[in-house]
């Protein structure tokens, strides 16, 4: 197992749906490993595979009081939202206020394919619902008001690593939230 390369914003793979997991094999597991091994090191509080290029659907966490991997895994949220500062390890340095629901239940299979249901709030709610985004082609930033999101662009712009992506001939590409956002985004 080894540490991967975390791939920014602007490449292809972070704007694309990834795959259900079908085959729960030694592969499977040795992505889960690979994919904490990756986050502990960036050092982040999750990381869904589509970030290191991998598109399946496939996450880890690590917050104090959880830590945890989460295969093909479906959410329910709470009505009631919070907001707080979100970065994310695709976008080094950046964080922006980001509207999420105050409590998530998780679905979805370990690396066995035995079924696991997690519930969390806060931190951990926060945490669900940004890597199952990212395993759904959607960044953090499609979450923002427009106002927000323009200034986030801006910054992505003008950040030192946008050009790494940029040099790849990776364009960036903002999608609007096929999930419920109450009025917050578009």
């Amino acid at each position: 197992m080894s540490v991967q390369e975390i791939r920014l914003f602007g490449d292809p793979v972070l704007a694309t749906p990834a795959s259900p997991v079908i085959t729960f094999d030694k592969e499977l597991r040795n992505l889960v490993k690979d994919l904490t091994e990756t986050m502990l090191d960036a050092p982040g509080a999750g990381l869904a595979a589509p970030q290191i290029g991998v598109s399946l659907q496939v996450f880890v966490w690590n917050i104090e009081e959880s830590d945890g991997h989460l295969i093909n895994p479906t959410l329910n949220l709470s009505a009631e939202m919070q907001d707080g500062e979100e970065g994310c390890l695709s976008f080094p340095g950046l964080v922006y206020e980001t509207p999420r629901a105050f409590r998530a239940v998780a679905k979805g299979f370990n690396m066995h394919g035995e079924p696991v249901t997690i519930e969390g709030s806060e931190l951990l709610a926060r945490v669900f619902q940004h890597e199952t985004d990212h395993l759904n082609g959607i960044v953090f930033i499609d979450r923002l008001l427009v106002e927000e999101r323009k200034i986030a662009m801006s910054d992505i712009r003008n950040s030192e690593w946008f050009g790494n992506a940029s040099a790849m001939g990776h364009t960036p590409i903002v999608r609007i939230s096929p999930h419920q956002t109450n009025g917050l985004a578009l």
